[in-house]
C-alpha cells in the first residue's frame, strides 16, 4: 500500500516549512529600516503620519507602517522668470535661493505639504518668483547692473517676509543670470566707449596740466634761485660797503681823537710847541723878520 503514494507527497510536506521560515525571514527584516544623516524619516501607518523620527536604525510594524526619507539640508531652488524694469524694458533673470528644513518642524511640513518638491512647487517657488520681479522693478536697467547687490537684498527682504510663517529657514538669495535686450546691451557698450575716450582725453588734459605745473614750478624755481643769489651779492655788498665805512669811520675818528689830543698837547706845553718847530725848521735863516725884537733863533733853553 505505501509503494502506491506520490512520490511528491514528502517534497511538498517539506517545502512548507521552509515558505513559512523565510516568510519570517522577510517580516522580521521588513520589520527594521535606517535613516541616512542629513535626513528625518516621517512614519505613516496606512497612510496616516504618525511620527517622526531621527537617523539611525529604527523599527516598524511590517505591512502597516511606511517610512518616507525628508532631507533636512540645504537645498537649492533655481527660477527662470520674465520681468520688467523701472522704465518697463523687458528682461530675463535667474534667481536662486538656498533654504533649509527645520529639522522640529519637518513633520508639520510633510503633513501640511506632502513633501520637498510640493512644498517648492506650491509655496517656495512662486513666492521666490513674485519678490524677484517686485524687486526689478523698483531699479532701472543700469541701476540693476551696477546696484545688483542691492536688488539682491530687496529680493531676500521680500522674499523673507512671505515665507515668514512657513517652517524652513531662507538663507541667501542669488540673482545667477540677468538677460537684457541686445539693443540695450548695444547702447551700453557705445555710452561706455565713449565714457572710455573721454575718461581718456580727461587723463591727456591732466597730464598736460600736470605737465605745464611741472614748467611752471621748475621757471619759479630758478627764478627764486636767481632772486636768492641776487639778493646774496647784493647783501654782500651792502655788507662790504657797511664794513668799509665803518672802518672809514674808526680810522677819520682815531686820526681826529690823534689830532685833538696833539692840540690838547700843543695847547698845554709850550715846550712842546717849540720842539715841533724845531722838527719842521729847514735850517734855513728866514731872510725876512717883520716887527721888532724878533729873535731869530728859536728859545731852545729848556726849563727843568
Amino acid at each position: 500500500m505505501d509503494s502506491n503514494k506520490p512520490k511528491g507527497g514528502s517534497k511538498l510536506v517539506f517545502a512548507i516549512p521552509a515558505a513559512v521560515a523565510l516568510m519570517a525571514l522577510a517580516t522580521t527584516g521588513a520589520a527594521f529600516y535606517t535613516i541616512d544623516e542629513g535626513h528625518v524619516g516621517i512614519v505613516k501607518r496606512f497612510g496616516e503620519a504618525r511620527e517622526q523620527v531621527n537617523p539611525g536604525l529604527h523599527f516598524k510594524i511590517p505591512f502597516a507602517d511606511t517610512v518616507e526619507e525628508l532631507e533636512i539640508r540645504t537645498r537649492k531652488n533655481q527660477e527662470r522668470l520674465k520681468a520688467a524694469t523701472h522704465e518697463q524694458m523687458p528682461v530675463e533673470a535667474e534667481v536662486s535661493v538656498n533654504w533649509t528644513v527645520n529639522r522640529t518642524q519637518a513633520f508639520d511640513l510633510f503633513k501640511l505639504y506632502g513633501g520637498l518638491d510640493q512644498f517648492e512647487n506650491r509655496i517656495l517657488d512662486p513666492r521666490l518668483r513674485s519678490a524677484a520681479k517686485e524687486a526689478l522693478a523698483k531699479y532701472k536697467a543700469e541701476q540693476i547692473i551696477q546696484t545688483r547687490g542691492q536688488v539682491i537684498a530687496d529680493i531676500e527682504t521680500e522674499l523673507l517676509e512671505t515665507m515668514r510663517e512657513f517652517p524652513v529657514k531662507l538663507d541667501s538669495v542669488q540673482i545667477e543670470n540677468l538677460i537684457l535686450p541686445a539693443k540695450y546691451l548695444q547702447s551700453i557698450e557705445i555710452k561706455q566707449t565713449e565714457k572710455n575716450l573721454a575718461a581718456a582725453e580727461m587723463h591727456k588734459l591732466e597730464r598736460q596740466k600736470l605737465e605745464a605745473q611741472r614748467e611752471v614750478n621748475t621757471a619759479e624755481a630758478q627764478r627764486d634761485a636767481e632772486k636768492a643769489r641776487a639778493d646774496g651779492a647784493a647783501y654782500a655788498i651792502i655788507t662790504e660797503a657797511q664794513a668799509q665805512a665803518e672802518a672809514i669811520r674808526l680810522t677819520g675818528a682815531a686820526e681826529a681823537e690823534a689830532m685833538q689830543q696833539k692840540a690838547d698837547a700843543l695847547a698845554n706845553s709850550e715846550r712842546l710847541v717849540e720842539y715841533v718847530k724845531a722838527q719842521q725848521w729847514d735850517g734855513k735863516m728866514p731872510s725876512t723878520i717883520m716887527g721888532e725884537g724878533q729873535s731869530v733863533l728859536w728859545n731852545m733853553s729848556a726849563q727843568q
